[in-house]
């Protein structure tokens, strides 16, 4: 019980309907020139957002996309330099998030956040930028949120494979915590609360999408997989997962669901401890055969194969993998997480022991 536990604070609505505390949430921030961040996808919820606002809004940046990259971020900044924001408003998952979160570290505003996926970015100070095929990743307490509104009615029409995949991501923010350098014994409890609250609610909402206690059961648990996330280091996951994304263009959540149960293998060895409290969280068994079984249970893909890796580019992406040095508890070898990728590629099932 001997640690370092650091919080960057964020103010938290959460509930149905909160949405609605919007104007009020903006009033309190002193927002008066707020600029609205979002992707093309998300056009309704922009509209109704700048009916809540109406001359508080400054202008609406709706480019955002998966992966943050760098001439989008650029865009963004200049656009919110030119309308003089004051604030953002990200409204949507983590492509929103992550632009905002580019503007912010440049024109040092403050954002507000509507999530509307799994992905826990709104909870975080990480951002994230792909520039010249590389995602570059980084901590600044600048670009977390100052008022995040969890509004489980927003994520009823989100759909099924969107909503498998974000919560694995979610999922995988909590695997990650219980291993890191730095987990300490409340991190660790958000971590496998949030793969309990995740892991019975996403079946759940796979088969019934409007049910609003399962999104509520999701959007919960994704909160405290992003508190985890935000507060303590990544490991071999994320970095394969950033790599696979900004350099091989990769979506971003399905590579996290596909790559989660190898990763988990990997460090089976090293991270015993956590790889049981995974597994206990997820009903049993050992923690990459679990959660291997459970994407296949909530239909998420199955293998890199299936969402466009290029089996020619499995040596490059272990490359690139290995490049710097991260933490992780089994020490990051090349050939190792070339014969991960490899599993990874074919969709095998994972073995209990390497």
């Amino acid at each position: 019980m001997r640690f370092t536990f650091d919080t960057i604070p964020s103010r938290v609505l959460f509930g149905a309907g909160c949405i609605a505390q919007l104007p009020e949430e903006t009033d309190r921030l002193g927002a008066q020139r707020i600029l609205l961040v979002a992707t093309r996808g998300r056009r309704e919820l922009l509209e109704r957002a700048t009916t809540m606002l109406g001359s508080r809004v400054a202008g609406t940046f709706d480019e955002a996309v998966v992966h943050v990259p760098g001439a989008v971020a650029e865009r963004a900044r200049e656009y919110a330099s030119a309308q003089r924001a004051d604030s953002i408003l990200a409204l949507g998952g983590g492509s929103a998030i992550g632009v905002a979160k580019a503007v912010a570290a440049s024109n040092n505003l403050p954002i507000i956040a509507v999530p509307t996926t799994y992905s826990g970015s709104e909870m975080t100070p990480l951002w994230g930028m792909t520039e010249d095929g590389t995602k570059r990743t980084g901590r600044d307490a600048r670009v977390q949120p100052k008022v995040v509104l969890y509004d489980p009615e927003l994520t009823l029409h989100l759909p099924v494979p969107v909503s498998a995949a974000s919560g694995m991501n979610a999922i995988a923010h909590c695997v990650e915590a219980l291993y890191a350098p730095d987990a300490n014994p409340v991190t660790s409890w958000m971590a496998e609360e949030g793969i309990r609250s995740l892991s019975s609610a996403l079946p759940v909402i796979t088969e019934t999408p409007a049910d609003i206690v399962a999104r509520t059961k999701a959007l919960y648990g994704a909160w405290l997989a992003g508190s985890a996330l935000g507060t303590v280091q990544m490991g071999l996951h994320h970095k394969l997962c950033h790599t696979l994304g900004g350099s091989f263009d990769l979506p971003h959540a399905e590579t996290h669901a596909v790559l989660l149960p190898y990763a988990a293998e990997y460090n089976l060895e090293a991270a015993g401890g956590a790889m049981a409290i995974v597994a206990r969280a997820l009903g049993g068994g050992d923690a990459p055969s679990a959660l291997y079984a459970f994407g296949r249970r909530i239909g998420t893909p199955a293998s890199l194969a299936d969402i466009g890796m290029r089996e020619q580019d499995l040596e490059r992406a272990a490359d690139l993998a290995v490049e710097r040095p991260y933490p992780n508890p089994e020490p990051v070898m090349r050939d190792g997480v070339l014969a991960l990728l490899r599993k990874a590629f074919e969709g095998m099932p994972p073995r209990t022991l390497r």
